[in-house]
């Protein structure tokens, strides 16, 4: 008999003629699981990258836990055994990162996994966790997914935001399917299980710790690694390091790389001053910290204000005067590293033109060069098109998809996982200052800012000769493939009923504004964006509300679902033009009939009480 309120081993041998009673006997110890009672919590729905709330909402009653639980039982629902392989846990340093990693670690060992990858001081850039998850071996050991806790680039502090998202087995964020899965399960809450007596894990050093039950039934290993190595050992295969140090050293080039207090402080360290040998002052607001500085660590040219007063630049991207010399290159980072924005002297690259210039230049990349060039490139909907250009003139296979990089790796997997066609090698995009290849299943702000090193060695081959500049590079694009005027303007802290009313009478008006002209621009087609996707045949509807002019142009609006509170209306506004005599116009200039009919169209000054964005990009 057991009286107590644990399973028990029997012990070996034989026993006869007499009761066993095994209540006393020995047990789990700090192995033993529990089941604490809970309930359902409203709006524990996950967004295009998990779910973001703030922070003391996470750091409420059972909030954490009931969604932790929920993905464990998703995951396992699909046939996932998590008592073989590791679950990676790190997140982007943010306020209650490592609370939480010691909550995720308790109840995975009450819900059966066995071994776990914990990244140093708790940090693990989003991209990283991919390239860990793909990567790290041995294969008995190989991960099966992971916990990333981030908000991405939105701010970090007890008063600001927090996140949690799961990504699977072939490194990428978890499918739709998965998170409906999830979302469901948080609607029937009813319990979850932890092992409330598991002790600590020091997570400030790296090393093995291996906690048994106190009968000896069973034990947990929790690794804690290096947070760097894995990704910055994919990233020396992909690049030509020698080549990019050899720009990096000449005098006339320099660069400076601002991590913005994020998670990839460590990453730019380890590569630009560990690998390239360049001097500490390269790598700017390298030390992360849990509520950035106090800062918003979104990688724009309203947020990222230090490196863009450096390299010349005022927020609209327009040149102002700077004391000093002002560097060649300048990139940022947001806080969990995966995304990025580029910049020159005096120069701004937007997304769409990084994504399309990328794409132009992949075979001076040995990872694409030596696989025999690129095979696919894929944007999301809402950005600009200046990368159809490129895949239309080289020939590659080109896809418009949601916003959401889960969207990519299906394409990305489309042979591997789906036995359908190899779209790889494989590079994609979103205006939203993602960019990314098929080496790792997430956008990865780092690996953009080196596709953009080893562009520019590889036109300053002769260090003999004057630099070629990311202007040169840019311009001389545009004249090729023609320009493609772009900006989006957000709408950030909304009210959602407001907007959701504004989106709702949008789509309801999509049919009557079909036809319609306005100013010098006819709408040849109003419709809200469907895409099926031709990997899985799974359809995403309401993705965007699109206004697609007779000329090319193109107005577009979206709610964001990344936001921690509130909504964020983003309205995006597209011109092309090919005649060379008009490449070099002021972007709001080029835009400005079309911003003013997109204002017409959406109303948001009746529906949010505003017509001025809080960042323009």
């Amino acid at each position: 008999s057991n009286m107590g309120d644990e399973a028990k081993f029997v012990p070996t041998g034989e026993i006869k003629d007499k009761e066993l009673d095994l209540t006393s006997a020995i047990g789990l110890g700090p192995l033993k699981p529990t089941v604490v009672a809970s309930a359902p919590i409203d709006g524990q729905k996950p967004g295009t990258s998990g779910l973001r709330k703030k922070t003391k909402e996470f750091m409420g009653e059972n909030y954490l836990n009931n969604f932790v639980q929920a993905t464990f039982d998703a995951v396992k629902a699909t046939g996932t055994d998590v008592s073989e392989g590791s679950l990676v846990i790190g997140g982007d340093g943010r306020y209650f990162n490592n609370e939480a990693i010691q909550t995720i670690i308790k109840m995975g060992i009450a819900n059966g996994v066995k071994r776990f990858w914990i990244g140093k001081d708790g940090l693990l850039s989003t991209p990283a966790v991919s390239a860990i998850i793909r990567e790290r071996g041995p294969v008995w050991q190989k991960a099966f997914g992971a916990f990333i806790l981030t908000a991405s680039h939105n701010p970090g502090g007890p008063e600001e935001d927090f996140g949690i998202k799961y990504n699977c087995e072939n490194g990428g964020p978890a499918p739709e399917k998965l998170t409906n899965e999830i979302y469901k399960n948080t609607t029937t809450m009813k319990g979850y299980n932890i092992c409330q007596d598991f002790p600590a894990i020091d997570i400030t050093t790296v090393g093995s710790t291996t906690v048994a039950g106190d009968d000896g039934s069973s034990e947990v290993t929790v690794e804690v690694i290096d947070a760097t190595e894995a990704h910055v050992a994919l990233l020396k295969s992909i690049f030509d390091f020698a080549s990019i140090q050899a720009l990096l050293d000449r005098p006339d080039f320099s660069m400076v790389y601002d991590t913005m207090y994020g998670v990839n402080g460590p990453y730019s360290k380890a590569i630009f001053i560990d690998e390239l040998g360049q001097p500490e002052s390269t790598c700017m607001n390298a030390n992360p910290k849990d509520d950035f500085n106090g800062c918003h660590a979104d990688p724009n040219l309203t947020y990222a204000k230090e490196l863009v007063a450096i390299m010349g630049l005022d927020r609209k991207g327009n040149k102002v005067g700077v004391d000093g010399p002002i560097p060649s290159f300048g990139a940022a980072a947001d806080g969990d590293g995966d995304r990025n924005m580029i910049l020159g002297t005096q120069f701004f690259v937007t997304p769409s033109d990084s994504l399309a210039i990328i794409a132009a230049y992949a075979d001076v990349i040995p990872y694409f060069r030596a696989q025999g060039g690129l095979n696919g490139v894929a944007r999301s909907m809402p950005t600009s098109g200046a990368v159809d250009l490129v895949a239309k003139d080289l020939n590659f296979d080109l896809f418009e998809t949601p916003t959401g990089w889960k969207y990519f790796g299906n394409l990305m997997d489309s042979k591997a996982l789906y036995g359908g066609k190899d779209y790889t090698p494989f590079i994609c995009g979103e205006e939203s200052f993602g960019t990314g290849s098929d080496h790792v299943r997430e956008k990865d702000g780092i690996w953009a800012v080196l596709a953009w090193l080893q562009i520019l060695a590889s036109v300053n081959g002769d260090a003999s000769k004057p630099l070629v500049t990311v202007e040169h590079i840019v311009r001389k694009h545009w004249a090729k493939y023609g320009r493609n005027y772009y900006c989006r303007w957000d709408f950030e802290g909304m009210d959602k009923t407001g907007a959701t009313a504004m989106m709702d009478k949008m789509r309801s008006e999509t049919a009557s504004n079909t036809g319609r002209v306005m100013g010098k621009y006819t709408i040849a087609t109003a419709d809200d964006f469907t895409y099926v996707d031709p990997v899985d045949g799974s359809v995403a509807k309401k993705q965007g509300i699109r206004f697609l002019m007779a000329d090319g142009s193109r107005v577009v609006f979206r709610l964001s679902g990344t936001a921690g509170s509130g909504a964020t209306v983003r309205m995006y506004i597209e011109q092309y033009e090919a005649d060379p005599t008009k490449l070099d116009m002021d972007v709001a200039a080029a835009l400005e009939d079309l911003v003013k009919i997109a204002l017409e169209l959406c109303d948001i000054k009746t529906f949010c009480g505003t017509e001025t964005p809080t960042v323009i990009t």
